[in-house]
């Protein structure tokens, strides 16, 4: 490839990973870094992840600097139907007629007629879902393909995704399994992961969290035996087995403290102030970010307010609020109360 190519790719957000897979920054919110659309540039190309709403046109610049136009996806396919993965998946098949859409059966309907879905979200987010997530656009039924504990996406060539039913973070959730690069796609089903620092955070929120689930859901992608794990919050990860470990273990310690509050009989603010306060040294981009507000001259000031970017999106991702209250419901749900 050119440099002229290069330079391209890069002031598009476009990152190679190999084996014709390409990372794109969706620019959600205007954050560089904070959620990836992949394409895989297969005989049939094939979108996962499409970002927000307003992330819709800066995909499709991406996929035009890579060589797709509107006539050539293929296929897009989508982890869940939460808006920063899905938001732009209305607008994305307008712009790519060609292409079909694959979700989870349990999400599919959502796509259709994505009013109760908006109109929850604008519950939970009052003004700011304008910003965060735009309006998701419906997708013609016709389109919309479906699949449910297993299910496969022809990229073309003998190349395929294997769709696998992981619903512990939603019960519309996927893990896919390139069988070309062997790489999986874990949306939001291994957490949130944060390149700038290495931090690696829980996503338990309301209203489908369920640990013993979550928990069967990271053992079924080590079973996998996947060469990378490739997240939607943020980029492509090796080290798999520790990660996916890692993943659990985040899991364990928020819904541990959660589960202290929730048996004293304490409300949700008082909740989240203890996983904040058991939690808080356990994410470098949020320890620095706090660091920040005390020194920004020169490059220590550099450093800090980067660090501190970083633990703006963190929170921005996954905040504790909304985590806690996952853990909270499913704990309701159980009735794991004061004893």
């Amino acid at each position: 490839m050119s440099d002229e190519a290069d330079t391209q790719e890069g002031s598009a957000g476009i990152t190679p990973l190999g084996h014709e897979v390409f990372e794109i920054d969706t620019r959600m919110a205007g954050y560089r870094g904070i959620t990836a659309g992949y394409l895989i540039r297969a005989d049939r190309p094939c979108l996962v992840e499409t970002g927000t709403a307003p992330s819709a046109p800066i995909v499709r610049d991406a996929l035009a600097v890579l060589g797709v136009g509107p006539g050539d996806l293929a296929t897009v396919v989508v982890t869940h139907i939460h808006l920063d993965h899905a938001g732009g998946v209305g607008d994305i098949a307008k712009m790519f007629p060609s292409a079909q859409v694959v979700v989870h059966t349990k999400g599919a309907r959502h796509l259709a007629d994505p009013s109760r879905l908006m109109a929850s979200a604008r519950m939970v987010y009052g003004d700011a879902l304008d910003t965060l997530f735009g309006t998701l656009a419906p997708t013609p039924a016709e389109r919309i393909e479906t699949v449910e504990d297993t299910g496969v996406v022809d990229l073309g060539g003998g190349r395929r995704l294997d769709s696998h039913y992981s619903p512990g973070h939603a019960k519309h959730h996927v893990g896919l399994l390139d069988s070309a690069s062997g790489d999986l796609y874990v949306g939001d089903a291994a957490g949130v992961y944060l390149p700038e620092t290495g931090d690696l955070r829980a996503a338990t929120p309301p209203p489908d969290f369920d640990l013993d689930v979550a928990l069967a859901s990271l053992r079924l992608f080590g079973a996998l035996r996947p060469e990378r794990l490739l997240f939607s919050h943020y980029g492509p990860l090796g080290e798999v087995d520790q990660t996916l470990e890692r993943s659990a273990e985040e899991i364990r310690v928020w819904v541990e403290e959660t589960r202290k509050a929730h048996r004293a009989g304490l409300d949700l603010d008082h909740a989240v102030a203890m996983v904040h306060e058991r939690t808080r040294n356990r994410y470098k981009g949020l320890r620095d970010g706090d660091d920040a507000d005390a020194d920004t001259d020169g490059a220590a000031g550099k450093d800090a307010d980067e660090a501190g970017n970083a633990g703006e999106k963190l929170m921005q991702l996954t905040g504790t609020r909304a985590n806690v209250s996952g853990i909270m419901h499913w704990l309701d749900k159980t009735g794991d109360g004061p004893p």
